[in-house]
């Protein structure tokens, strides 16, 4: 038996019904069916979401009455269903990515639709994780889950045609074909994906979402299924994250499914660098003769990280392989062109069929990262008849033809011309200008370069900072508390570098500033004036610390710490008193379910816990006040702890910030020094302070 819960998988679940949806047109169309049906819940997972994705089929229009986008769509599903709920989850994402999604999807998504639509942004992964999972479950009842995420620049369809004038981003840019897998299932696969979702959501938005129980039947109408009374598989991939232990089982399961291989490996993914993998392949290649591996990934990736970081791998584990197999080994991408004109397709896909048995569909790649570092969830179906191993060869010569403009009928008479050969029907098929082509890597940057920056981008594990901070400490430091941590310090290294930064690369005349500091020290309503503009710039989320060195930079240390302080707790009262007036309720439906997390701390009531709440950057400033009055903690409590806490804070911009007109205009290295020494005392205070409330936090448990 391959598929053994605890080893290799989560769970086998049934499934009434099962589809493989190639490409995003018949995706995003089959979702968009599902969705129109759903009654009391959709839940959406992603590693992208972005608001103005189409959700259109091969037509490219919607033409049901919904508005294409993805938002908007939503938004007019819950406003014509009461009763329907829609929760959105999406990775945290690093900055490095920031081009390519939604700029703020905070607004785009939650602010621009109705409070039942709600967004999280999930960040329950270690630091240097992501939340890879690709999932949609609608009412418990239907499942989606591949390698698709909803996002632009997804959209095809499978005749990835060089013309294809709606294949284009929201601004009108057109992007080369793609090419992309998912599966779709019913039944107790649909119910467990839902549990594994729901569990997610509960870790980034600290609330647990009720299972929907209704009668009704989402299936869209246009899919016809695949398999009937099948088991699905669910591997995933989950790195150590506070009490979630390390699971490995995709990881696993591609080690026992190419245990398995007698005669042929057919493998479509993105990424190929995960060493493991390519020493197993190697191993079967040479304890099977007749084995054969066919791979069809990207000619090159788009992003100069992905290039640097990935290629490097791709041509090790294609050495590996070639050396245990030589020719019974092709890597090939998949080409369309229309004479002189040519283009290859990105395959995005996560495939793998292994003889007529074996069909697996999933978000995991074959590198590093899919294997411990991310969260992943893979779809597998063991053929255990001969109809559905018949189905699974069906497929996949499909997934053949696809790249070579044939059929599964014209893949299946060249394997027979080619004595069973994928391998030599591949080099062979060319039909309506597609064709699959051999991948020739050549190295971009020295090997120092790629070393380096494959230890970030492709790493085998998270990089570990929890162990690293929790030797500094002597004790174990949770996945939370060390990114609270480096958020202090990148606050801290920020100070220094728009320090550096006013000299180097002025941003503004820095006589005009220092003329205007001057005016306001010499207004006789200058306390009035500077506790009033605090508590305006708190009403509009401004940055207090910014207020906080001007004051200083415009009164001196002592009066400036005075009218500083004064304007700041004046600040945090008022908007304390804001969020007390309108409610938890609103308050949420504002600002998000991830303001659980704020409430749930800020809850407990305690001087300590307020001031942890503004010595650690948890949320803004002007948020945790909001929450703090919905959240009904007592005045004084609130008050003394906003004073503890921000007492370090006020200090160390009060002594330097007085210096911060003379750095405008005639800085010395002695200022840099000082200014580099207070931000250096405020962040180890930070952290101390961190490490003090963490342990004070695990003991009140």
């Amino acid at each position: 038996m391959i598929l053994q819960p605890d080893r290799n998988v989560w769970r086998v679940a049934k499934a009434s019904r099962a589809a493989v949806l190639v490409d995003g047109a018949a995706y995003f169309d089959a979702l968009r069916q599902a969705m129109r049906k759903a009654q009391r819940s959709i839940l959406i997972a992603g590693w992208d979401i972005h608001s103005q994705t189409r959700l259109v089929g091969r037509s490219g229009e919607a033409g049901d009455g919904y508005p294409a986008e993805l938002a908007a769509f939503l938004a007019a599903l819950v406003n014509e269903r009461p009763e329907l709920d829609v929760c959105i989850l999406l990775w945290d994402f690093s900055v490095l990515y920031a081009a390519e999604r939604d700029l703020f999807p905070t607004m785009a998504l939650a602010w621009n639709t109705p409070s039942r639509v709600r967004f999280c942004l999930d960040d329950c992964v270690p630091l240097g994780s992501s939340q890879h999972q690709k999932l949609v479950v609608i009412d418990d009842k239907v499942a989606f889950s591949g390698g698709l995420d909803i996002t632009i620049r997804r959209w095809d369809t499978s005749k990835h045609r060089l013309d294809e004038p709606h294949r284009v981003d929201p601004d009108g840019k057109p992007y080369r074909p793609f090419h992309d897998v998912q599966m779709v299932v019913d039944g107790e696969a649909a119910r467990a994906l839902g549990e594994l979702l729901r569990g997610r959501w509960s870790c980034a938005a600290c609330e647990d979402l009720p299972r929907p129980q209704v009668d009704t039947d989402p299936w869209p109408d246009p899919v016809e299924p695949h398999f009937t009374d099948v088991e699905i598989g669910i591997a995933r991939t989950q790195p150590v994250y506070e009490q979630q232990e390390q699971v490995e089982e995709v990881a696993q399961l591609f080690l026992d499914s190419i245990d398995a291989a007698e005669r042929s490996i057919y493998i479509e993914n993105q990424f190929l660098t995960a060493p493991a993998i390519a020493e197993r392949l190697a191993k079967r290649l040479r304890e099977r003769p007749e084995l054969e591996v066919l791979i069809v990934a990207p000619d090159s990736h788009d992003s100069w990280l992905e290039a640097q970081s990935m290629r490097a791998g791709r041509m090790r584990f294609t050495k590996t392989l070639q050396e245990a197999g030589g020719e019974r080994v092709f890597l090939a991408y998949p080409k369309v062109a229309d004479g002189e004109r040519a283009s290859a397709v990105m395959v995005h896909a996560k495939v793998m069929v292994v003889d007529d048995r074996i069909l697996r569909v999933g978000s995991a790649n074959l590198n590093n990262r899919s294997m411990g570092t991310d969260t992943e969830c893979d779809l597998v179906i063991v053929g255990e008849s001969e109809d559905q191993r018949g189905r699974i060869v069906h497929l996949r010569n499909g997934l053949l033809g696809h790249h070579c403009g044939a059929t599964a009928k014209d893949v299946e008479a060249a394997l027979a011309e080619n004595g069973g050969s994928p391998v030599k029907a591949a080099r062979s098929l060319a039909r309506e200008g597609h064709s699959l082509e051999p991948i020739v890597d050549e190295p971009l940057s020295g090997p120092d370069l790629v070393g380096l920056i494959q230890g970030v981008a492709d790493p085998e594990k998270p990089i570990g900072a929890e162990q690293f901070v929790g030797t500094i400490f002597g004790r174990r430091v949770s996945s939370r508390h060390v990114a609270t941590i480096a958020k202090v310090v990148g606050a801290g290294l920020l100070i220094v570098a728009l320090a550096l930064a006013w000299q180097f690369m002025p941003l503004a005349n820095p006589q005009v500033v220092k003329s205007l500091f001057s005016d306001i020290a010499g207004n006789p309503l200058a306390p009035v004036v500077v506790v009033g503009a605090f508590v305006l710039a708190g009403l509009v989320l401004f940055p207090v610390t910014v207020l906080i060195a001007a004051t200083a930079a415009a009164f001196g240390p002592w009066f400036g710490f005075a009218y500083a302080a004064a304007g700041a707790l004046a600040s945090a009262l008022a908007t304390y008193a804001l969020g007390a007036a309108i409610g938890k309720k609103t308050l949420r439906d504002i600002l998000g379910p991830r303001l659980n997390r704020i409430r749930r701390q800020a809850a407990k009531r305690g001087v300590i816990t307020i001031a942890a709440l503004r010595m650690v950057p948890v949320a803004p400033f002007t948020v945790v006040n909001l929450v703090a009055g919905a959240s009904s903690i007592p005045v004084f409590a609130y008050t003394a702890g906003t004073l503890l806490g921000m007492l370090p804070g006020l200090i160390m911009i009060s002594a330097v910030g007085h210096q911060f007109a003379r750095i405008l205009t005639n800085p010395s290295p002695a200022d840099f020094a000082w200014l580099a020494l207070a931000v250096a005392g405020w962040i180890a205070l930070s952290i101390a302070v961190q490490a003090l409330v963490a342990r004070y936090w695990s003991g009140a448990r």
